[in-house]
């Protein structure tokens, strides 16, 4: 029993030892954090910062990382508000150089022949189609493609976020577009209104030189196989047809009202939809260029009025984009062309 008292009473004295132990270092340790804090004070003079007050409910929340946007497909995607390395495939790649965008991906070699070609020296060539695998090593945090195609879509969507595009959309509905998508709403707008003064100088420019009103006008190409197209929403006319230019002639009217890039129509045909002035865009394959000769030496190529009127005009296919560089060079060239 008293063995059982002692053992008892050491136990009892260690347990208060060890606590008051405890509550010394505990003390101390308090002690310590509030010396080595700084205050608000001293803290200019340490180049420690003080700390930061609590977050009240009134303080402004970060401005978001990437926001949903719906392109003209119907297809919704969660975008980056800034986007900072953009692939862009389609016709119209210097809609972003007139913005002030230098996109890390293109399909290089069409554009390399463009008026804007010498601009893409820092721009990596992703091919046509899309290639996805040149695609996913640039690491994109946006693509943005003319191809409508469902499987392909989904194959880029999964390497970043992905929006389909109209490129046969007018320029002052398409810029504005891509505009908001890539954080240069007021570029666009900036671009678009010095584009337009431009525009309307031209055509001013293009009446005293002999452009009656009303006046239609035709676009023609040959694609290989023998395909005679007329061109409609896509590349020259969009700058012929403009509220100013020329109109078109009923047939080609039906093409643009149904919002179609162009048409195949047949030789015989011709006739039916030439303007008052033709312009014929001279192709890039050997076999479509052959085609254009043939044409040109035929007999209903020479009965029609504009020929007899030398109101021809041709230009190269690849310089004749509905792109926004390309557009504002062909302000320069149109006149040149009715100056011969």
């Amino acid at each position: 029993m008293m063995r059982q008292a002692k053992k008892f009473t050491l136990a009892l004295s260690v347990i208060t030892l060890m606590a008051l132990l405890l509550l010394a270092c505990g003390n101390n340790s308090k002690e310590q954090a509030v010396e080595s804090q700084p205050s608000s004070a001293n803290a200019e003079q340490t180049g420690t910062p003080a700390p930061s007050a609590p977050a009240t409910e009134d303080a402004e929340e970060a401005e978001p990382a990437t926001r949903k946007y719906t392109d003209y497909m119907g297809r919704e995607s969660e975008i980056p508000v800034s986007p900072k390395r953009i692939i862009f495939t389609g016709e119209t790649f210097s809609d972003l150089l007139a913005l002030g965008v230098e996109a890390v991906g293109t399909d290089k070699e069409w554009n390399l022949g463009t008026v804007y070609g010498d601009r893409l020296a820092n721009v990596e060539d992703v091919g046509f189609p899309i290639n996805l695998e040149k695609t996913l090593n640039l690491q994109p945090d946006l693509i943005l493609v003319a191809n409508t195609d469902e499987k392909l879509y989904e194959q880029l969507s999964k390497i970043a976020p992905t929006v389909t595009f109209d490129t046969f959309a007018p320029l002052n509905e398409r810029l504005p577009l891509l505009g908001d998508l890539v954080g240069k709403k007021e570029e666009a707008e900036k671009w678009l209104a010095e584009y337009n003064a431009k525009a309307d100088a031209m055509w001013k420019e293009l009446e005293a030189a002999g452009m009656k009103p009303g006046e239609t006008a035709s676009v023609f190409t040959y694609y290989p196989g023998d395909r005679l197209f007329i061109m409609a929403r896509a590349g020259l006319s969009q700058v012929l047809y403009e509220k100013n230019g020329f109109k078109a002639t009923p047939p080609i009217q039906k093409v643009l009202d149904a919002n179609s890039g162009f048409e195949q129509i047949s030789l015989e045909a011709l006739p039916e939809y030439a303007g008052d002035r033709i312009f014929i865009l001279t192709p890039a394959a050997e076999e479509a260029q052959k085609s254009t000769d043939e044409m040109l030496k035929s007999k209903i190529w020479s009965s029609l009025p504009a020929v007899k009127n030398n109101h021809v005009y041709t230009i190269d296919i690849i310089k004749s984009g509905s792109d926004a560089i390309t557009r504002e060079w062909m302000l320069q060239e149109l006149p040149k062309m009715f100056a011969k």
